[in-house]
């Protein structure tokens, strides 16, 4: 059979004409009006109330309601689902705008920003290309080691297109699973993926309130914790083409909706209640307004409507809808940078005029220029060739910034590393903050192998624990099974610093050294029930078990715990009980005294930025070490005047950088360190 050129182009004329006609059946101009309002909201929050609106929430769970209904008149209709198509069309709509303000955000940061920072947004650059920004701000706001800054990221916004990424990989996979259940249960395309979608809200709700309340930083970025949101916009596609209900009731739903939107960031505490129950705040509240919207069967579309969505639909709320991931994208960067520059911790009200002002203008630039032009027809998922091509330059386009930036950064710091090697004397170089010689301070940003002491591999043998969380916890020297002596550090990072000043003289006296280090799990005792004794407390039981069972030749640990910014400098809790267990099992003990930190200074960026945030110890640690009347039964180990000496406690000594951040020391640094331990530990197991 031959179908002539005419019949070929009706043919595709009729096609393109069902897809658009099947768009604008989905379509929904108050919905629209609706995600600009919510937008607005992020962007008012962010810049004049410093608070989260709980906007992103409405947003993330109107894109899954037009996601689903779009697949699910697919599925009713029996066409192919296209998974592969649909992905590369939806990352070919997503990404030239993402990626062009990530590339210019990334040029603005080279040039505006210190380069203490680089390293994270080298990291979140990264990331938020890849689409996982989320799980990389998810584990540096619980990681002991992330990086500290008194700003937020000019990046940090790109975590919720990152879980609306991945949520656009899953869901489509759900539609598949969907499909198959359809055909082998023949029951109705609703009743199916209500039935998984209710699944999904069930179990992602649950393990969101779960989470966020034992680790609320780490869920707020979880996808996992997020997935109940997107099922809520999903469950209510699939439910909106069945709902009959008076104007009027309609109408008032849709205002207090409205009014929840509108109110949510003001009366809950969204950055640190979320995304656990207080968030069906913000989703109700969308779904009420998008409820208000839809017309029961038979009533003429022309019949007044009390609701808001007459208003949401209005032209000057659509006007900024067309911008509105534009305007998601820009602001948050433009933001940060403006208090950046101005040094300032919060916009002004003038400062929130000029950086929206200035926003509205860079969103309406990135969607006529960049998003537009490349958009795919309404209903069309186009060429899988052509949208590959796109999704590939804008990689391209970022990584055209990031790898320069990198490669140029590293290598000159490589060079200028070796060049002054000699120079690099820590401790024994006294205050060279002011020597005006323009060595750099190390460690170097991005340098991140010589940031803090690392021992040469995870516990084997009979250091090895059974204890899943005691053996995450351990490492040990190549030599510990066969040096001479064998010595234990146990305790948190700060114990961890100490390890870099002991590595060395170890080395001298041929010691093994086997560490036991948890994050913020000193052996300070804490009081039963609370959130420290349920993450430490068992593990310090654990870790004491197995040192015993070790019995080294003697045992290091920090006794004291300096408060911030404070000479209130006390003795742990309980350590007189962890003496008398560890000298009863005939194991010596010394006691290493906390060293000063702050709750306001980041002393690694004074250092690194000549700028000394240099402070007297008379108001960082008590005026004689708190541990003194132990001295009897163990030995102390004090770094102080080393630290600090003739009372001034620098951010910088012998072109090393004192400081790691606000309260660790930095390995290059603790490693000069090396001569004072040796000499305070005299003759002890020394050949």
């Amino acid at each position: 059979m031959t179908v002539d050129a005419d019949s070929r182009r009706a043919l595709r004329t009729a096609a393109r004409t069902a897809t658009n006609a099947e768009s604008a059946r989905g379509y929904r101009r108050d919905i629209d009006g609706l995600r600009a309002v919510a937008i607005l909201l992020v962007v008012v929050y962010h810049v004049w109330i410093g608070r989260v609106s709980g906007g992103v929430d409405v947003f993330l769970m109107v894109s899954a309601f037009f996601l689903t209904g779009s697949f699910v008149r697919r599925m009713e209709a029996g066409r192919p689902l296209a998974v592969g198509t649909f992905l590369l069309s939806r990352f070919r709509r997503l990404m030239p705008a993402a990626t062009t303000v990530l590339a210019a955000t990334l040029g603005a940061c080279w040039l505006l920003l210190p380069q203490t920072a680089w390293p994270q947004l080298w990291k979140e650059g990264w990331a938020s290309l890849g689409y996982v920004q989320n799980w990389v701000l998810a584990v540096d706001g619980v990681d002991y080691y992330a990086h500290d800054s008194a700003l937020a990221s000019p990046l940090q916004h790109f975590w919720s297109l990152s879980v609306q990424g991945q949520v656009f990989v899953l869901w489509p996979l759900l539609f598949l699973v969907g499909t198959l259940a359809v055909r082998a249960t023949r029951a109705s395309v609703t009743t199916v993926m209500g039935v998984l979608f209710g699944l999904v809200f069930a179990g992602s709700l649950a393990f969101s309130v779960w989470e966020t309340a034992e680790q609320q930083t780490f869920a707020y970025f979880d996808t996992g914790a997020r997935l109940w949101e997107f099922s809520a916009g999903s469950l209510l596609a699939l439910a909106v083409p069945h709902l009959r209900m008076n104007r009027f009731l309609r109408a008032g739903l849709g205002w207090i909706g409205l009014a929840g939107i509108v109110v949510c960031g003001m009366v809950i505490d969204v950055r640190g209640g979320f995304p656990g129950f207080l968030a069906l705040w913000p989703i109700v509240s969308a779904a009420l307004v998008i409820v208000a919207g839809t017309r029961s069967k038979g009533e003429h579309p022309e019949m007044r409507e009390f609701g808001p969505s007459r208003m949401l639909a209005t032209r000057p709320v659509l006007l900024l809808g067309r911008d509105a991931y534009a305007l998601y994208l820009v602001h948050w960067p433009v933001l940060i940078l403006w208090l950046n520059v101005r040094e300032r911790p919060q916009a002004s009200l003038l400062d929130g005029v000029a950086i929206i002002a200035i926003s509205l203008m860079l969103a309406r630039l990135v969607t006529t220029l960049v998003e537009k032009p490349l958009r795919l027809p309404s209903g069309q998922r186009g060429s899988a060739w052509r949208n590959a091509g796109v999704i590939l330059v804008c990689a391209a386009l970022v990584a055209a910034v990031l790898l320069p930036w990198q490669l140029l950064t590293t290598s000159n710091a490589a060079a200028q590393q070796t060049t002054y090697a000699d120079e690099y004397t820590g401790a024994m170089g006294g205050d060279t903050a002011r020597d005006g010689r323009g060595i750099p301070v190390i460690p170097i940003p991005g340098d991140d192998e010589s940031r803090w002491a690392k021992l040469d591999r995870a516990c084997e043998g009979r250091f090895a624990s059974e204890i899943a969380e005691v053996q995450e916890s351990c490492t040990q020297t190549s030599n510990a099974e066969t040096a001479k002596h064998l010595v234990v550090v146990i305790g948190d990072s700060h114990a961890n610093e100490f390890a870099g000043a002991l590595q060395p003289v170890a080395k001298d006296r041929d010691w093994g050294i086997v560490m036991l280090m948890r994050p913020w799990c000193s052996l300070d005792k804490h009081d039963e029930g609370t959130e420290a004794d349920g993450y430490c407390g068992g593990w310090q039981r654990a870790a004491l078990d197995k040192l015993i069972a070790i019995h080294p030749d003697a045992m290091f640990t920090i006794v004291t715990a300096a408060a911030p910014d404070s000479p209130d400098e006390r003795v742990i809790n309980g350590i007189d009980e962890v003496i008398d267990e560890v000298t009863a099992a005939g194991i010596p003990m010394f006691g290493v005294r906390d060293n000063p930190r702050s709750s306001i200074y980041n002393y690694y960026e004074c250092a690194y930025n000549g700028e000394p945030c240099d402070f007297p110890l008379s108001g960082a640690l008590a005026e004689t070490n708190p541990a003194e009347g132990l001295s009897a039964r163990i030995g102390l180990i004090d770094f102080t005047p080393w630290i600090c000496p003739n009372g001034t406690c620098y951010t910088e000594l012998g072109h090393v950088s004192v400081y790691l951040d606000n309260n660790h020391l930095s390995f290059p640094f603790v490693k000069t360190l090396a001569p004072a331990l040796d000499q305070q530990l005299g003759d002890f197991l020394k050949p």
